[in-house]
């Protein structure tokens, strides 16, 4: 028997669904993500929403990697759309989305990763807070050629050192910067602006911040529709964060800051009447406190926004690269260096999370910065002074001595880290942590059972 909504619910589905049937639409997801932010859900006929937002979209989640040990002899998730957060897809409105909570017998599933923010935002709204985000996504758009992806646009390869910002390849670039635009426009999102990356193929899109949670609602749509747009040039839209040793890794910085509830004030904003006089650049005491907070858990963070073995040879000064990377490798703030985990800019107030790549799972990463930032504003923590010098330049030993070191170096670091991180455990929850845990394990150890073509021409033949 299908699952009942209430009389007020009911009436607000129904408005819902005859305004979708008169948009065209004809089939709903209610998507939850699995561990690594991939969007998951049965599709439903628009004449089934009503049972649908009442939960009868029944999930064996215990089949999906990293979604706990339901067994097959145990009772199945149930997936509850959220009405307020629907939206048609533009790019064919047959479709319409909602994001999902898992329940498990009445109650928030434990792998639930946008219950894991709901969590640490009712955490920051206790303390009479909201969190806005901005999200920063690259990615590279490749066409197979041979064997072997490319740059959909031939032209890219030709490029000493980098075709980053550069007019004639973003404009060669349009048959997927333009319909990109056209639908994030059509979302609302407001697009302010777009480029072409320092990687050959890759693309950055740039859109007005919103609340928290709507932001991580929002990426999950994003990916799908870079994929669908790159899919309809015969490309694929990759969001692997280092997809070739001599070329940019694809960033998604997160740029965070807290808000008033009441008044929607931004609280990173420094008052001068309040100023103590030991703070700079306009920023708020508070504003430092989170930024020591996310300093001080920065190895689970980075094992939640870095989730990948590829990602941390994104986080290296050089590599293969025939020059800088710019990508951030130390555990430390700065108000204009891009080296560092933090960036606090001068043209806005926010904490912009350098770390993060775009094969995160953006609920977990929000979540776990939000709460270590919580964590330094009630314990009022000191991120010391900012760093300002070029740290690729200095080295880590004059680094270390002077109290930055780096940032965990590979995957199985981080989830060391990540592991006896108790605030980590808190955030996650101890189910999900443990399987956090042992998922991101098991991925390492299989990384270092495979054999390379790097190792292959070091040694095949070298005695």
């Amino acid at each position: 028997m299908n699952p009942q909504l209430d009389v007020e619910a009911r009436q607000s589905v129904t408005a819902v669904r005859d305004r979708l049937k008169e948009q065209g639409v004809k089939f709903l997801f209610g998507a939850y993500v699995d561990a690594e932010g991939v969007p998951k859900s049965k599709c439903v006929p628009i004449d089934h929403m009503e049972s649908m937002f009442a939960g009868s979209e029944l999930y064996t989640v215990g089949a999906l990697e990293g979604m706990g040990e339901l067994g097959p002899n145990e009772d199945e998730c149930e997936g509850h759309p959220d009405l307020s957060a629907l939206t048609v897809l533009p790019w064919d409105k047959r479709y319409a989305l909602a994001p999902a909570d898992l329940t498990l017998h009445g109650q928030p599933y434990s792998h639930d990763s946008r219950h894991v923010l709901k969590r640490q935002l009712a955490e920051a709204a206790e303390l009479g807070l909201s969190l806005n985000m901005g999200v920063e996504p690259e990615v590279y758009v490749l066409r197979e050629v041979d064997g072997a992806f490319k740059p959909w646009v031939a032209h890219d390869a030709v490029n000493l050192p980098t075709r980053g910002y550069d007019v004639e390849s973003t404009m060669l670039a349009d048959s997927f910067l333009e319909p990109m635009v056209e639908h994030l426009t059509a979302l609302g999102w407001d697009v302010y602006s777009f480029d072409h990356e320092g990687g050959n193929g890759q693309y950055e899109f740039e859109f007005r911040y919103c609340e928290a949670l709507a932001m991580a609602d929002r990426m999950v749509i994003f990916r799908l529709l870079a994929k669908h747009v790159a899919r309809s040039l015969g490309c694929i839209a990759s969001f692997m964060p280092k997809p070739f040793p001599d070329n940019f890794g694809s960033g998604a910085h997160l740029n965070l800051s807290l808000a008033d509830i009441e008044t929607g004030e931004n609280r990173f904003d420094e008052d001068p009447s309040s100023s103590n006089g030991t703070m700079r650049a306009g920023y708020s005491p508070i504003a430092y406190q989170f930024t020591a907070g996310v300093l001080a858990h920065a190895g689970a963070i980075t094992a939640l926004a870095c989730p990948t073995v590829n990602s941390y040879k994104r986080l290296m000064p050089v590599g293969m690269m025939n020059q800088i990377s710019w990508a951030p490798v130390y555990r430390a703030f700065g108000h204009n260096n891009r080296t560092l985990m933090c960036r606090l800019p001068s043209n806005r107030r926010c904490v912009e999370l350098r770390i993060a790549d775009s094969s995160c799972n953006f609920y977990l990463a929000t979540a776990m910065t939000l709460a270590a930032g919580l964590d330094g504003i009630r314990r009022e923590l000191d991120p010391g002074e900012p760093v300002n010098v070029d740290t690729y330049k200095e080295g880590d030993l004059a680094l270390a001595a002077a109290g930055v070191h780096r940032l965990p170096t590979d995957l199985r670091e981080a989830v060391q880290e990540l592991e006896t991180d108790e605030l980590a455990r808190e955030v996650l929850g101890p189910e999900f942590h443990a399987t956090y845990v042992a998922e991101k394990s098991r991925e390492w150890r299989e990384y270092n059972t495979v054999i390379s073509s790097w190792e292959l021409d070091q040694y095949l033949q070298r005695w």
